[in-house]
């Protein structure tokens, strides 16, 4: 039985929020459950509407669909969402250059599967957190190169930079991951409203220390606050042991 509680906050800074989130405990399509995460770009209304699109797409896709894989579920509904994305994008001028991360999840049986574009992220966190997705961004590709620090990241200027995003071009890829989860440990996702606000370290202090998952969310996002809140803060919470 999952528990789950999922929050989005427009932050200190921003006149409008540009995050969009989803989340079923319920079957959706052939999925026994899921979870999405995506973070708009672009002008006023652009990176509204691109997020908010892209979940609805990638959700009416998995309704859809007959594929029984997850990856391919999630690559097909990503792709599909793409499409409309660049498709309306093209036909209306306010909308050019519009363009979203996303990171979508389905859990079953201990096992995550997840995929993701850009640099929105998801977490396993217990005893310790790890970063399960990949930022597609200019300065994760450095320090995966080796030309730049983990430590220098966090503040390079061209930090918020993304090198992926759903609507960017004509095709995207996704990456995908799949971790078994081990008993006490649970699942977020966020946008980097977040992660570019809070250290992991304190993020997992903050998880560990609240009584529960309602919690947990809030804090996070009070933190964030806290700190500047400088953007968007969407965070969703799976304990998949609850």
């Amino acid at each position: 039985m999952l528990k789950t509680f999922s929050i989005t906050d427009i932050g200190r800074k921003r006149q409008l929020n540009q995050d969009y989130l989803y989340t079923s405990e319920a079957p959706v399509g052939n999925l026994p459950n899921l979870f999405i995460v995506a973070d708009g770009m672009g002008g006023h209304k652009a990176g509204d509407f691109a997020s908010k699109a892209t979940v609805e797409t990638i959700v009416e896709e998995i309704n859809l669909s007959k594929e029984t894989r997850v990856p391919k579920i999630f690559s097909d509904a990503i792709r599909a969402a793409n499409v409309l994305v660049r498709r309306i994008a093209a036909q209306q001028e306010d909308l050019e250059g519009m363009g979203t991360t996303v990171v979508t999840a389905s859990y079953a049986d201990g096992v995550l599967t997840c995929a993701n574009v850009g640099d929105s992220r998801l977490y396993v966190v217990g005893r310790e957190i790890r970063q399960i997705t990949r930022d597609h961004s200019y300065v994760e590709e450095m320090v995966r190169m080796g030309s730049l620090e983990k430590n220098e990241a966090r503040n390079h200027p061209k930090k918020n930079v993304i090198t992926r995003a759903v609507g960017a071009e004509d095709t995207v890829e996704p990456d995908f991951f799949t971790v078994k989860l081990e008993e006490g440990e649970m699942i977020l996702m966020c946008t980097d409203g977040l992660t570019n606000m809070l250290e992991d370290e304190e993020i997992r202090m903050i998880l560990s220390g609240a009584r529960d998952i309602v919690e947990k969310a809030q804090e996070l996002v009070n933190a964030a606050n806290e700190k500047g809140g400088k953007d968007n803060i969407t965070v969703v919470l799976i304990e998949p042991f609850a």
